[in-house]
C-alpha cells in the first residue's frame, strides 16, 4: 500500500456484539487488522467469544471476551464497563447480535396472522432492544471521549419487506429507525450512527458441506434473486463496518447501506 491505511482506526477500542462466529467474528477481526486498540468480543456463549478473542490477540491486538445477552440491559452495562476497564473507553460499537435471539436461528415462519404473538418478543428483544441497550450503555463514554461510531447490522427484510418474516422484519426496521433518530441526537458530540442492511449471508459450515449446500436446488433458487449470483460473505459485511467505523466515514451519519448483492436496490 502507498501511504497510510484509509481505514486506520487510530487505536480506538471496539465492542462487537454477537462476534463469536460468522459475520460478527469477521467484523471483530477486520477492525483489529485496521489498528483498533482493543476489541471486546461479545457472544452469548462465552467459549465462542473467548476463541475469537484469542484469534485477535494472535494478531497482536488486545482483546477480551464479554459474554452477555444484549436483551438484558443490566448485563449489557456490566459488559461495557468490563470492556472499558480492560481495554479503555469503547468508542466503536458494532451491534451485530441479531437473528431470532441467542439460542435460535431465523427461518420462515407462518403467515403473520397465523403466528403466535408470544413468539414476537424474542425478535424485538435482540434486534431492537438489544441495539438500544448497547447504545444506552456505550454512548455516555463516547460523549465523554468526544468521538464515537455506532453501526447496527439490520436486514433487507426490514428495509424492503419479506413474506413470512414479519416480526423479524418489524424488529430490524425499528432498529434502523432508531439509528436514524440517534444520529440526530449524537452528531453534535462527534458520534456517527449508521446501519448496514443485509440479505442472505452464507451459513457457517465446513467447506465440503458449504459446497453441497451451494449446489443444492434450494440454494440456486435463492441465489437467482441476486444480481451478483452468490450468497453474501462475512468479509462483505466486515469491509463496510470497518469503513463506517473509520474517519473515512466521518461525514456520514443516519444512513442505511445495503450490502446485498443486488437483492434489492436503494431508492
Amino acid at each position: 500500500m502507498i501511504g497510510d491505511d484509509l481505514l486506520d482506526l487510530g487505536g480506538q477500542v471496539a465492542l462487537v456484539t454477537g462476534a463469536g462466529q460468522s459475520v460478527g467474528r469477521e467484523i471483530a477481526l477486520t477492525l483489529a487488522k485496521h489498528n483498533a486498540g482493543g476489541i471486546a468480543v461479545n457472544d452469548f456463549v462465552l467459549e465462542r467469544a473467548a476463541a475469537v478473542a484469542a484469534e485477535i490477540e494472535a494478531l497482536g491486538v488486545r482483546a477480551v471476551p464479554v459474554s452477555f445477552d444484549v436483551g438484558d440491559l443490566e448485563a449489557v452495562r456490566g459488559g461495557v464497563k468490563a470492556a472499558a476497564e480492560s481495554l479503555g473507553p469503547v468508542t466503536l460499537l458494532v451491534n451485530n447480535a441479531g437473528n431470532a435471539g441467542p439460542n435460535a436461528q431465523i427461518g420462515l415462519g407462518p403467515e403473520f396472522w397465523e403466528s403466535d404473538p408470544g413468539d414476537w418478543d424474542r425478535f424485538f428483544r435482540t434486534n431492537t432492544f438489544g441495539v438500544m441497550n448497547c447504545c444506552h450503555a456505550a454512548i455516555p463514554g463516547m460523549i465523554q471521549a468526544g468521538r464515537g461510531r455506532i453501526v447496527a447490522i439490520v436486514s433487507d427484510a426490514g428495509r424492503v419487506g419479506e413474506a413470512r418474516l414479519a416480526p423479524y422484519a418489524a424488529a430490524k426496521a425499528a432498529a434502523a429507525g432508531f439509528v436514524r433518530a440517534l444520529a440526530k441526537e449524537t452528531g453534535r458530540y462527534g458520534v456517527t450512527c449508521n446501519a448496514i442492511s443485509l440479505s442472505a449471508v452464507a451459513p457457517p459450515m465446513e467447506a465440503e458441506k458449504a459446497r453441497a449446500f451451494e449446489e443444492s436446488d434450494q440454494a440456486r433458487r435463492q441465489v437467482s434473486r441476486y444480481v451478483i449470483r452468490r450468497f453474501g460473505r462475512p468479509s462483505d459485511v466486515a469491509g463496510m463496518a470497518a469503513f463506517l467505523c473509520s474517519d473515512a466515514a466521518a461525514f456520514i451519519t443516519g444512513q442505511t447501506y445495503p450490502v446485498n448483492g443486488g437483492y434489492s436496490f436503494a431508492v
